[in-house]
């Protein structure tokens, strides 16, 4: 192939290569782990949302809501994590993280949903009243409230891993990076103790190969680059 080619060739993946816009500790962590388990090659963009880059004209022209991770895919620019995860796996369906049989496939939609509202929603309760808003806003009833809510959907996802490698039939599947990412959070939040299939079960999806680092080792690389 002539050189000239090449260079056009080149380029043209380079132009077309996904862009993820990410700041390592948050749920930026599931759609760089989704990438990494479909082999999807991608550009990386660090926003540092403690320095408050998430807030500067350049990003919010991006994602007006300010908010990681996002996506750009050519001329699609797609926001909130858990869109963007099942794009990606539609977009390389032959990776099979998610399920042909259309009641697999809802298997998985199901545990994506139980997930991001049972499991995270409390979560974030808890992150808001403890460190992310200012202290006179915050509450110590909601984060005790919020933890309660969280250990009685826990105990569901508890009972359902009892004997199981995956969420979802005998296949890893997105479902799994969604819910692994979010039972290292709740690790991060001392929550985990009473429920050892949901800790045991997070520790081997972190196993992989393909596995994103996790919300500590983050955090650790964080602090390295300001050292």
């Amino acid at each position: 192939m002539h050189c000239a080619v090449k260079v056009k060739l080149v380029n043209k993946l380079i132009q077309y290569m996904i862009k993820l816009y990410e700041f390592p500790p948050t749920r930026s962590i599931r759609v760089r782990w989704t990438l990494q388990e479909l082999g999807v090659d991608f550009e990386s963009h660090i926003v540092d949302m403690m320095a408050g880059e998430h807030r500067d004209p350049g990003f919010l022209a991006i994602n007006p809501a300010g908010k990681l991770p996002v996506i750009v895919d050519g001329d699609l620019v797609l926001t909130e994590s858990i869109a963007i995860v099942l794009y990606l796996c539609e977009r390389d369906s032959d990776r099979g993280l998610l399920p042909v049989p259309v009641d697999k496939r809802a298997e998985v939609y199901q545990w994506l949903l139980f997930t991001t509202t049972e499991l995270e929603q409390p979560l974030w309760r808890i992150a808001l009243h403890t460190s992310l808003y200012d202290e006179k806003e915050r509450n110590i009833e909601e984060v005790a409230l919020a933890s309660r809510d969280f250990h009685e959907m826990a105990r569901v996802l508890e009972t359902h891993l009892e004997g199981k490698t995956f969420l979802v039939g005998d296949a890893f599947s997105v479902a799994d990076v969604v819910c692994g990412y979010t039972l290292d959070w709740a690790g991060e939040a001392h929550l985990l103790e009473a429920f050892p299939n949901a800790r045991h079960y997070m520790e081997r999806l972190y196993e992989r190969p393909a596995a994103a680092m996790r919300i500590s080792q983050a955090f650790a690389s964080l602090e390295a680059v300001r050292a």
